[in-house]
């Protein structure tokens, strides 16, 4: 499940992200306002559907004319994020300017939010078609470095149907935590139920420019990504 941790720019705003409990019922999950003790600081999220903007830290999301999810204001350049993916290649957010990019964090061994953001990132992606969604990298980075082995992460993807869809990023926790930190996501074990991981659940829009334009919340209706893919691939 989900933390929050720093962004990449010494802007006052950075993202910050809903602290999730692995195993706890999907429905109040969705509906939680969760309290989140970070680096010292408390930050309030919301996690909601339309009705609700999320929020990460300082940067908040708002109703846009243009964009069904949230935008962040303020917008803020990426975060620095390079890692190897599952196969053992190098991959960096920077290789992918010029087209939109999703990033979100994830766990193979999650029970209940990363398997449905996957999915609705997925139906997203139909949503869009190939021309569209040839305009869009989807990227997921790993909260769990010892769970989420090469093999964990090709069974997730292939149980899912994103195998060639979804760059999923792996490493060990000195690799994964300064990505962590930067993006403002936290990962910690559960103290009860060690095998599960509490997270961040949000999904960030990035846009062609490489800006951090959009925000969306765990229970993202794949609409909304499929119609802000376009607005992302061409700012």
């Amino acid at each position: 499940m989900s933390t929050a941790q720093q962004s990449p720019q010494a802007e006052p705003a950075e993202p910050r992200q809903p602290l999730r409990r692995g195993g706890l019922d999907l429905r109040l999950v969705l509906a939680l306002v969760l309290i989140v003790v970070i680096a010292g600081g408390v930050a309030l999220l919301s996690i909601g559907g339309n009705s609700s903007q999320p929020s990460v830290g300082g940067v908040h999301g708002v109703r846009s004319a243009s964009y069904d999810g949230s935008l962040l204001t303020p917008s803020a350049p990426t975060p620095p994020l390079s890692l190897r993916n599952y196969k053992g290649e190098m991959v960096n957010i920077s290789q992918f300017r010029g087209k939109a990019v999703l990033v979100t964090f994830l766990y193979t061994n999650c029970p209940d939010i990363c398997p449905i953001i996957t999915s609705n990132l997925r139906v997203a992606q139909n949503l869009m078609g190939p021309a569209e969604a040839s305009k869009v990298q989807v990227i997921a980075v790993s909260v769990d470095p010892r769970g989420d082995t090469p093999a964990a992460v090709a069974a997730f993807l292939a149980r899912h149907e994103m195998s060639g869809r979804m760059d999923y990023l792996i490493g060990s926790q000195g690799e994964l935590g300064p990505v962590w930190k930067a993006w403002k996501v936290g990962s910690e074990r559960d103290a009860q139920q060690p095998q599960l991981v509490n997270h961040s659940g949000l999904v960030f829009g990035v846009s062609a420019s490489g800006k951090l334009t959009t925000l969306y919340p765990a229970n993202f209706a794949p609409k909304e990504i499929a119609h802000d893919v376009p607005l992302l691939a061409s700012t």
